[in-house]
């Protein structure tokens, strides 16, 4: 909406943007001449009542969806010639109006540019958006052209980052067509970095691999959107995945199809890691009409039944029943998985155990033929957040037809007002596409009560720079607002999940915020069986919302009989008193959720390292529970705290501690409760295992976690 007396300096600099670009001939496809139509019309009509000294207010709503349609005949030939006339679209089986169309003719048998050509295709430079990083060329589209942004993960091992960008190299030396451009974007450090626009010159291109190759720094001038959260991008899996939704975003500026080649050492999804997050990525390339080409650099991969040298042996039965092995594979498989999925939602194709990396271009090159673009405004205008369906066939002929079949609607969330806050947030918990503009990271654990009950506390952290955010906006005070259920595995709400906190924004606790993150905890008392945790948390000042999704498992106890039963494990360096406890949720209130809560003793809170990372300044911190079913006293237990690093030939082994107290009558636990000092690692990456071991019943049990030890 804009009235006579309000212009903003967007509305300024598109205004003369469109002036500039109608004076030179008006060469726009329809899509953009529409979007200045409309402008200039605004515009003027604005000025006009100004003239006339009247109130005069416009308001004016449109939104184009962009459909790229391959159209084949049996031969899988694309078929040309066709106009919109020839196509009948619906959604939601209601027929849409075609407001725009193209054909994009993409004709390989044209020659590449010769790498001499220093000439990139690129947009007008005048006042780019700090968030534009992706060029409109000149005329606005990349018309007849295939894209192809090739994105690399630079976290992998040195080994499988030279092999991706050496089959880049490769690809644009040998295999690079006329009708191709090609975008060269990073990760690293939680950041994501455009090294180049789209180009044709392979010359440019080739610069900027060996750039990267050689490890020289080019980070000058080049625009940054960070994925990093301090602690929160060391481990979280949904820090990658946040990454590539925000390629996909600044990709989605061009209506053309574009292919991501994602080259990457795997991509796992389990513990602690956000589903939310991946559904969140797959929504925003199927809006922007991205593919993803995941390719696994690791290349085809052989292991060892007994593992390799980069590590002891295992040891144990489980090296002579094959065990072992099996989990390695599992282990392995769903690095691949997560790339798989990718691929397979968004209509591309993963490139997995192939050596010859750059077949994941030319997969990706060969998949892009030419293709229509159809732009229509959908009747349903509701800004709901809902899937909508859509459907293309062609007019009294037959022929495959390759389309986005389906997407999510706009959500519009703002500041909440006192009135509809409580109601909107209600609709974010319940939408099928999850919010992901504030980082979430949980815990869940379990603890065995009784019998037939276990009771699970959630940890969740959130960057302290978010309240920063409310900072900024001159807030002195903000709220986090904290939703959620707990769904069992019939899809039954089981529990409910309700609070808000208030924190400072001003003075000195406001100081603390940029590297202390906001702790919420909560508990549950559950039945064993499968669930599915969604959580939601707000920012009442910004608006912003953050969606955590995950799948758990509280397991049934009193079934083990191979192997001692033990809870979960807790990992943590801080044990704080609960009035104390700066970011945590309910401390000056009688939590009712904290009842039974063995993480919670004389006071005193033990709280989870969520994202596991400890300083090696302090101690580590390892609580757990043993069940000794038969017991009417203690067992001795022996408990056992291993490191291991990859590339160290020896792991890191804590003197064992032995527990020959503390068994609960009712729920036959004994608590282990060890002190772990870091001095002795290095900083950098390890694997933590606790082995527990009862000698008199003759049953051990072992677990296993990543951890990061920093200075």
């Amino acid at each position: 909406m804009m009235s006579a007396h309000q212009m903003t300096v967007g509305a300024v600099y598109d205004r003369a943007r469109c002036l500039n670009e109608m004076k030179a001939g008006g060469h726009r496809p329809p899509l953009q001449q529409f979007g200045c139509v409309v402008l200039m019309l605004a515009l003027v009509l604005s000025a006009a009542a100004q003239d006339q000294q009247t109130p005069f207010t416009l308001s004016v709503s449109t939104r184009l969806v962009v459909q790229s349609v391959s159209v084949k005949d049996k031969d899988g030939k694309p078929i040309e010639g066709l106009t919109k006339e020839d196509f009948i679209l619906t959604e939601d089986g209601v027929p849409q109006t075609i407001n725009t169309f193209e054909f994009q003719k993409l004709d390989d048998s044209i020659p590449p540019q010769p790498p001499s050509r220093v000439a990139e295709i690129q947009g007008p430079a005048p006042l780019p958006a700090p968030s534009e990083i992706v060029a409109v060329p000149q005329g606005g589209r990349y018309q007849d052209r295939r894209l192809l942004a090739l994105y690399f993960d630079m976290n992998m091992s040195d080994v499988y980052r030279f092999r991706a960008l050496e089959a880049a190299q490769s690809f644009i030396a040998k295999q690079m067509t006329g009708a191709d451009v090609v975008a060269i974007m990073t990760y690293a450090d939680g950041v994501v970095r455009v090294r180049h626009d789209f180009t044709d010159d392979r010359s440019a291109l080739q610069e900027v691999l060996g750039t990267l190759i050689n490890g020289e720094d080019q980070d000058a001038g080049i625009v940054d959107f960070g994925q990093s959260d301090g602690e929160f991008s060391l481990f979280n899996t949904d820090r990658q995945l946040a990454a590539l939704q925000t390629a996909v975003q600044k990709l989605g500026v061009l209506d053309e199809k574009k292919s991501l080649i994602y080259f990457g050492g795997g991509l796992s999804l389990h513990g602690a890691d956000n589903q939310a997050q991946l559904r969140a990525t797959l929504n925003a390339a199927r809006r922007a009409n991205v593919a993803f080409y995941p390719v696994d650099a690791r290349g085809l991969v052989a292991l060892p039944p007994m593992g390799d040298a980069s590590r002891p042996s295992p040891g144990g039965i489980g090296m002579y029943t094959g065990a072992t092995a099996m989990a390695s594979m599992r282990g392995f498989q769903r690095t691949q998985d997560a790339l798989f999925t990718l691929a397979a939602d968004t209509g591309g194709k993963a490139l997995l155990d192939y050596n010859d990396l750059s077949l994941g271009i030319v997969a990706a090159q060969r998949a892009n033929s030419s293709y229509y673009i159809l732009g229509y405004s959908p009747t349903n205008t509701a800004k709901d957040g809902r899937l909508r369906r859509v459907k293309i066939v062609l007019k009294n002929r037959s022929a495959e037809l390759s389309y986005r079949d389906a997407y999510y609607a706009d959500k519009v969330f703002t500041k909440f007002t006192a009135y509809d806050k409580e109601r909107q947030l209600q609709e974010a918990l319940m939408l099928e596409s999850p919010i992901t503009e504030l980082t979430i990271a949980m815990e869940i654990n379990y603890f065995q009560l009784n019998k037939a009950e276990y009771f699970v506390p959630l940890a969740v952290k959130i960057p302290g720079q978010e309240l920063v955010l409310a900072q900024k906006a001159g807030a002195e005070r903000t709220v986090i607002d904290f939703i959620g259920e707990i769904r069992n595995e019939y899809g039954t709400i089981i529990s409910n999940i309700r609070d808000k906190v208030e924190f400072k924004v001003k003075g000195e606790a406001a100081t603390r915020l940029a590297t202390s993150p906001v702790q919420y905890d909560s508990g549950f008392t559950l039945l064993p069986g499968n669930y599915t945790i969604k959580f939601l948390a707000r920012n009442s000042e910004t608006g912003r919302i953050g969606t955590y999704q995950a799948d758990f498992t509280i397991p049934n106890l009193n079934k083990e009989v191979l192997r001692l039963p033990i809870s979960s494990v807790v990992l943590s360096s801080q044990r704080v008193a609960m009035i104390d406890a700066l970011f945590t949720a309910g401390k000056k209130k009688e939590d009712k959720a904290q009842v039974g809560n063995p993480l919670i003793e004389d006071g005193l809170k033990l709280i989870p390292s969520v994202t596991r990372v400890f300083s090696k300044s302090r101690d580590l911190l390892v609580y757990l529970q043993a069940y000794e079913r038969e017991a009417t006293t203690t067992q001795p237990l022996a408990a056992f705290v291993k490191f291991f690093r990859d590339g160290d030939d020896k792991p890191i082994e804590i003197p064992a501690t032995i527990v020959s107290d503390g068994l609960n009558a009712d729920s036959k636990a004994v608590p282990l409760k060890l002190t772990v000092s870091l001095d002795a690692l290095v900083p950098g990456k390890y694997t933590c295992q606790i082995s527990v071991l009862d000698p008199s019943g003759q049953k051990a049990a072992f677990w296993q976690a990543p951890i990061r030890v920093i200075p």
